[in-house]
């Protein structure tokens, strides 16, 4: 039994924590490791903001670390509070300890351990209008959480995992997600079970190829729902996607370098697609 399990014996506390070598920071650390965040299926989200909307968003939080420095300040109280209600763990402990778990010099003043959440394949039936992303085999966690917040920005559904990707729930990946991490549907899918679903997928599927032959603003893509499929950094779409895509479409590219990042190449194409469906909202008005 793990630390975290043993705490959670007696929901509903507050304890100081100064001591790195406590069974409960000790598997907080441990989350910095995939294989832990696979076996206890949970991760580490920093900063009150983010908390607050993985609340707002249904996420059952498991800890919450805050430092003493956040004793008497309201929203970390209220967050602590919630927490206690929730059945989670509350600890305060000493910056060292979060420097600790959060791995930098200047941390933020909470920290929240939170159940991993992702959608069945078969769950994901598109309607008309919806945008997904799917990805092949990404493997820069800055570049994954990127997608997962232009996915978000945008109001795409959600987001697919094709093979061997970077872990979602990586540190990494959900800083560089800005929060989006909790509002953005993620589905993990081997190669065959992801070709298998596309069949019966009733939208039309478009793929980005440095092959392609059409231009990525000449498609109309307001009929039906649309999926998104995006190739490795290195490799691109492999010939057994590219063959189950509706069209390939290129983004034009005029100086010396000869493809763009994948977020970026990703988040030009999501603002494409969804063109009409995003008016400039008006801030003339107070």
């Amino acid at each position: 039994m793990s630390g975290h399990d043993r705490e959670r014996r007696a929901p509903g506390q507050v304890k100081e924590v100064t001591s790195l070598t406590n069974p409960v920071i000790k598997d907080i650390r441990a989350l910095a490791l995939k294989k832990y965040r696979d076996r206890e299926h949970l991760f580490m989200t920093e900063g009150l903001k983010l908390i607050i909307d993985a609340f707002e968003a249904g996420w059952t939080i498991r800890t919450l670390l805050y430092a003493k420095a956040g004793r008497g300040n309201e929203a970390v109280e209220k967050l602590a509070a919630r927490t206690v209600a929730a059945g989670g763990l509350v600890l305060v402990v000493s910056e060292k300890v979060l420097s600790a778990v959060t791995r930098r010099d200047n941390p933020q003043m909470v920290v929240g351990v939170f159940e991993q959440k992702t959608l069945p394949l078969d769950a994901v039936k598109p309607a008309k209008g919806d945008v997904w992303v799917a990805l092949d085999r990404v493997r820069d966690p800055g570049n994954l959480g990127t997608i997962l917040r232009t996915a978000d920005a945008v109001g795409a559904k959600g987001v697919i995992l094709v093979g061997d990707c970077t872990d979602p729930f990586s540190i990494e990946t959900v800083r560089a997600t800005m929060g989006s991490i909790f509002a953005v549907p993620i589905v993990r899918a081997g190669l065959d079970a992801f070709l298998a679903w596309r069949k019966g997928f009733a939208g039309r599927m478009i793929g980005t190829h440095l092959e392609g032959s059409v231009d990525y603003r000449a498609v109309d893509y307001r009929q039906g729902a649309i999926l998104l499929m995006m190739g490795n950094e290195q490799q691109g779409l492999p010939e057994s996607l590219a063959s189950a895509c509706d069209a390939l479409v290129r983004i034009p590219q005029a100086g010396r370098a000869d493809s763009l990042n994948l977020a970026v190449a990703t988040g030009v194409m999501l603002y494409e697609i969804r063109r009409d469906a995003l008016p400039l909202e008006d801030r003339s008005r107070s």
